[in-house]
């Protein structure tokens, strides 16, 4: 063949061929939603909500948002523009209604409802959302649910309950014996919003719906640890566990004084098919790393 026909034969199959799939713009993403996030590994866009407008108190604690209060978001892209979110909305009773309602209206799911603290006040819910899309929709949609509810909005970036790696300084200076939790639980946590934050991933890859979960969409178990003085904390978060692993979790952690407050999912099509145990305690320090390890022990966590 002769070169310029090959060469022009070349450039009309490139002239036809299909255009490179964009990610999704986060600035825009950001604009669309009313704030800010970060992109984290895997390219995953993350934003937290906390719902620093709450004063909730449990057992005469005053909860930090950091600690159970983290309303988040998290995209993941999906090429021409789209993305699958995930995330989970701290809610009062009087909102979930309301926020509902605009979610089902934007074709965006609600994957699990329900409570993650027992006894605190005033009473929190958890709605657990999905979809896939535009990124931009999904995010305005998303915007304009949260406005049914008094979420603050606005500003930079923030914190969560369950981050994949919390966004503040490893250095800051908390009232708390954070070597002897690194050693127990075989992690680094780092400290945000005033809480030490422990984020440890499962063994297997998590999928949803045929799609990798990574652990910045929220598959990973969450630890975080809040300062009450006197060598003390209070701890909730949530164990990502396979059913057989259930009952010797909760047998492990009711052994050392923690109290189970939640069992639930928080997705629907997942495989493995996962459970989400959430816990609570105030007590020293010491004794609760003590008594979360030996939940550790029963669980099939990477390694560190």
């Amino acid at each position: 063949m002769h070169p310029k026909l090959s060469t022009v034969l070349a450039s009309a199959i490139c002239a036809f061929a299909a255009p490179a799939h964009a990610d999704p713009d986060w600035k825009v993403v950001a604009q669309a939603l009313g704030k800010e996030g970060t992109v984290q590994a895997g390219g995953i866009y993350r934003v937290g909500l906390p719902r620093a407008d709450l004063k909730v108190r449990l057992d005469g604690v005053e909860i930090k948002p950091a600690l159970a209060l983290g309303t988040w978001l998290a995209f993941q892209p999906m090429g021409d523009k789209d993305a699958m979110i995930m995330g989970d909305l701290v809610l009062t009773h009087e909102e979930v209604n309301p926020v509902m309602k605009v979610l089902a209206e934007n074709g965006i799911e609600v994957t699990a409802l329900h409570n993650h603290l027992l006894r605190s006040e005033p009473a929190t819910m958890y709605m657990h959302v999905g979809g896939h899309g535009d990124a931009v929709k999904l995010a305005t949609a998303l915007r304009e649910a949260l406005g049914q509810s008094r979420t603050p909005l606005g500003g930079g970036t923030a914190s969560s309950s369950q981050p994949p790696a919390a966004t503040g300084s490893a250095d800051q200076k908390l009232d708390l014996d954070t070597a002897t939790i690194d050693q127990a639980l075989g992690r680094k946590g780092k400290v945000n919003g005033g809480v030490y934050q422990v984020s440890i991933p499962r063994a297997e890859t998590i999928t949803d719906g045929g799609m990798e979960v990574p652990e910045a969409m929220g598959s990973a178990i969450a630890i975080n640890f809040q300062p009450t003085g006197g060598g003390k904390a209070a701890i909730t978060g949530d164990f990502v566990l396979t059913a057989d692993e259930v009952n010797p979790v909760i047998r492990a952690l009711r052994a050392n004084g923690i109290e189970v407050t939640a069992l639930h999912n928080h997705m629907l099509k997942d495989e493995p098919r996962l459970f989400f145990m959430h816990f609570w305690a105030n007590e020293d320090v010491n004794k609760l790393a003590k008594g979360l390890k030996a939940a550790l022990d029963h669980i099939k966590v990477a390694k560190g």
